[in-house]
């Protein structure tokens, strides 16, 4: 995970990647063995992401403040699950929950869901 930064207007923003030694995987790498599901991953990730911050993520006007989008799209639009699993993530923060954390517990927080939502793509 890169090192977050928070905008002025309290979007905290963070790129996050999985990699191993020969660089990062493709979201490939994560699908269930019968195979990758039809719909992109990252339409999987964003509501594992947000479950697993359940409770930190800001709601506004009845939506929870998160963003994702992937660094860089697959070759083809048809093949969503060949892109490097590398996420630009945004989030907004309930602020009575974030002030109690220290900055670090609050990245430690979201690599841990990020984490836990990435294997759960190969349970989908």
């Amino acid at each position: 995970m890169s090192r977050p930064t928070t905008l002025e207007d309290g979007w905290w923003l963070a790129l996050l990647w999985v990699a191993d030694d020969d660089g990062v995987l493709s979201f490939r790498d994560a699908a269930p063995r019968a195979g990758p599901p039809p719909d992109p991953p990252v339409v999987r990730l964003g509501p594992a992401l947000s479950g697993a911050l359940s409770g930190l993520i800001l709601e506004e006007d009845g939506r929870l403040c998160v963003r994702l989008a992937p660094v860089a799209p697959a070759a083809e639009d048809r093949t969503p699950w060949q892109a490097p699993i590398a996420i630009r993530a945004g989030f907004k923060w309930e602020p009575a929950r974030a002030l109690g954390m220290r900055p670090n517990e609050l990245a430690e927080t979201v690599l841990s869901a990020f984490v836990r939502s990435i294997e759960g793509l190969g349970r989908a």
